[in-house]
């Protein structure tokens, strides 16, 4: 957490955050790049890796719970949500795309914590490949861009 040093006014200054990372394994090709990606640039921009902290999940609906462990430790300054959904031929992907991105809109709002959420859905596996770096490099400037924020207003 910030503590009494608020840190940097760069937004992207990582250095004094502290950062929760759920990973859905379902798609693991898939969400194991889009870690990889948001772990290296969490690092790039200064976040230190004891500040770092990565569970897996069995999917995207059990994001949510584990998020919500991680915000009730309150040990965290933002909160990162990965997964893969790939459309499939039944209602399913809806219903999973709809509820964990609710689960975890819901999560950031009720424990006001910033979450960035990089659970991919898309039309196919080359759709998922086409963004996995892109998506969780954008997920760690999201988290601490949005840290700072929230700290700047608190």
């Amino acid at each position: 957490m910030f503590g009494a040093d608020k840190g940097s006014t760069d937004p992207l200054d990582g250095k004094k955050i502290a950062v929760g990372i759920v990973q859905a394994r379902f798609n693991e090709s898939i969400t194991d790049a889009l870690f990889e990606a948001c772990h290296d640039e969490l690092l790039a921009m200064g976040v230190q890796e004891k500040n770092i902290t990565h569970v897996k999940v069995p999917g995207a609906l059990e994001v949510p719970v584990a998020l919500q462990a991680l915000a009730e430790r309150d040990d965290f300054d933002a909160l990162i949500a990965l997964g893969c959904i790939i459309r499939g031929e039944t209602y399913h992907f809806e219903l999973v795309a709809n509820e964990s991105g609710a689960g975890v809109t819901r999560l950031s709002l009720d424990y006001q914590i910033p979450i960035a959420n990089a659970i991919l859905t898309t039309e196919n596996m080359e759709q998922a490949v086409a963004r996995q770096v892109d998506k969780g490099r954008d997920a760690a400037r999201v988290a601490v861009e949005m840290a700072h924020l929230l700290e700047q207003i608190a």
